[in-house]
């Protein structure tokens, strides 16, 4: 008999080594509970067997895993089990046998038993580090095996061996699902990124805003607002802080702009709190937008720490806002809140440049006038029509008209700006020889080269066919880069004009042998009025606008225009026209 029972034990301890050795070779959850559930059913013998794991959010048990003697999964109609039994191995964290539970004071009269004809019943907690996770729960009907107090303490070892191998099971799709779910995020957030950087018009950055809040989250609907000042009647406090709706989404219609003051009670908690918050069962009064919802979530858009609007969602018809709910839409007001900002300040930018434009077309008007005046007056003086003029009057008079002509060309350097600026610079593209621009530029500043003693060499090449853009622009561009040459070449210099086809443009280069540029100085070459501070730059006549002009108006017809220089032998500029008729 001894030797029977020592067989028997070594069995069972051969059958646990070899399902448990099983254990953890698999990290799919599912897997891993029909495993431990076909072992169980081998280990036991046992005519059914069922493995159930506590959901936390239901709050109960679910059965995973149901399994009959032959290995076959019991469907869900057919599962008939002694709640009670499960329930107080739980309770008490220990296994619990039944040998026979039709005359056990504890189950006998349950319906499962009874129904059943359960007479043997055996359940183990699953527990790991003092958690429970759930239970595995076997039993057989009258006329089937009885188990004994070892068939539960194999089940109790195994159950064991079991929960650690499910935990570590459930701990890796937890962590898997959290990655993927983590990936999913990033994806989605970096095309709401595209999406908000793409445009700098602050409704629009709302507005997307504010639907991906709400698509994102199966909101009924939604607003979204910026608190700002405005005036007050109050004298105590003329100015004051107000939350202005800007974009609204839902059934109900409202008006954009509408205004919520900061007493407002959801508002007011926002503000006071600096985080989300989650209010039901609103009326249409509390509501911030106006609009009853089962669920109404406030989401404060923060600015270095301080908050500068409010995007709010309903929900009907008791449809909840979870956390994860919340926890998107408040990373998603971080983004919005970077893409607000830009845009206001790209709003602010064009403002400043409407202003600045109006301002300079205002200056460039009102100068005009005068100017014509005072020059029309000053030319007929110097035709003698007010009367003879000595020698100190003439030169009076010469310095008027310098300085005029350096007005003149001033408010024209601002004017040429202000309509690049604006995009309201006109182009007449057309095709022409380069060489009749350049031969009449040269002609018109050959007297002020002559003046200075220095010599123009003029080299276009034979080849060069005609050019497409506009005449009166490219010979503006080219006057202002012979000018400069002549302007800060010395006395008695060189300078050099080529021409020469290249692919599909011709290339325009401007030589001298002057003053040079620094390498300081280049890096700020082509800034608006930056002038490089040398006494020789400084004595000749300029506003620091000529070459940001030049490069404004080669670019605007698709050319573009570099340079080399070198401080004391001079500077060369080349810049490109597109040539005529090529596809």
């Amino acid at each position: 008999m001894n030797n029977q029972l020592i067989e028997r034990q070594e069995a069972r301890l051969s059958a646990l080594y070899e399902v448990s050795s099983q254990l953890g070779k698999s990290l799919d959850l599912g897997e891993v509970l029909n495993q431990v559930m076909d072992s169980i059913i081998q280990l036991t013998g046992a005519e059914r067997g069922f493995l159930m794991l506590y959901d936390a959010e239901q709050d109960k048990l679910q059965t995973r895993a149901a399994r009959n003697f032959d290995q076959e999964t019991i469907e869900a109609d057919a599962i008939n089990i002694s709640h009670t039994v499960i329930e107080r191995a739980i309770s008490i964290g220990e296994g619990i046998l039944s040998s026979n539970a039709q005359e056990d004071d504890r189950f006998s009269g349950q319906e499962s038993v009874v129904g059943y004809q359960l007479r043997s019943i055996m359940c183990a907690p699953l527990l790991v580090r003092g958690q429970t996770l759930g239970a595995v729960y076997v039993d057989n009907r009258l006329f089937s095996g009885v188990f004994e107090k070892d068939d539960l303490g194999l089940l109790v070892t195994f159950a064991n061996q079991a929960a650690i191998a499910i935990e570590n099971a459930r701990l890796f799709t937890q962590t898997d699902q959290a990655l993927a779910r983590r990936v999913e995020e990033l994806s989605l957030f970096q095309r709401i990124d595209q999406q908000l950087n793409r445009s700098l018009e602050l409704n629009q950055v709302l507005s997307l805003s504010l639907n991906w809040a709400i698509a994102l989250t199966n909101a009924a609907g939604g607003s979204i607002g910026l608190f700002e000042e405005v005036e007050s009647d109050d004298t105590e406090a003329p100015v004051q802080q107000i939350l202005r709706l800007m974009v609204f989404r839902g059934e109900e219609e409202h008006s954009e702009n509408r205004l919520v003051g900061l007493d407002h009670p959801i508002v007011q908690k926002v503000r006071q709190d600096g985080r989300s918050v989650l209010t039901r069962n609103v009326s249409e009064k509390e509501s911030v937008d106006g609009t009853p919802a089962s669920v109404q979530l406030a989401v404060p858009i923060q600015q270095d720490g301080i908050i500068t609007g409010l995007i709010t969602l309903e929900t009907q018809q008791n449809i909840e806002i979870n956390r994860e709910d919340i926890a998107f839409v408040e990373r998603l007001s971080d983004r919005a809140a970077v893409a607000i900002k830009n845009a206001k300040l790209y709003e602010a930018i064009q403002d400043a440049n409407k202003a600045k434009s109006e301002f300079i077309s205002l200056v460039a008007h009102e100068l005009r006038v005068p100017m014509t005046s005072i020059k029309g007056y000053t030319d007929l003086m110097n035709a003698g029509l007010a009367g003879p003029l000595s020698d100190q009057q003439k030169q009076f008079l010469e310095v008027i008209r310098r300085n005029l002509t350096r007005m003149s060309s001033l408010i024209s350097d601002l004017s040429d700006i202000n309509h690049i600026e604006s995009g309201r610079m006109k182009f007449d593209l057309k095709s022409f020889d380069l060489r009749e621009v350049v031969a009449d530029v040269a002609d018109s500043l050959r007297e002020r080269i002559s003046n200075r003693e220095q010599t123009l060499e003029i080299d276009i090449e034979d080849d060069l066919p005609l050019v497409f853009a506009d005449t009166t622009r490219i010979a503006q561009v080219v006057s202002n880069l012979l000018s400069n040459a002549n302007k800060y070449t010395q006395d008695g210099g060189e300078i050099k004009l080529r021409a020469w086809p290249n692919g599909r443009f011709a290339h325009v280069s401007i030589q001298d042998n002057g003053l040079g540029i620094s390498e300081e100085n280049q890096q700020k070459l082509f800034t608006q009025f930056f002038r490089a501070e040398d006494k020789e730059v400084r004595e000749q006549a300029g506003w620091g606008l000529g070459l940001s002009i030049v490069r404004r108006m080669v670019e605007a017809q698709n050319g573009e225009i570099t340079f080399a220089s070198k401080l004391g032998e001079g500077s060369t500029f080349t810049f490109t026209v597109p040539l005529a008729n090529m596809e």
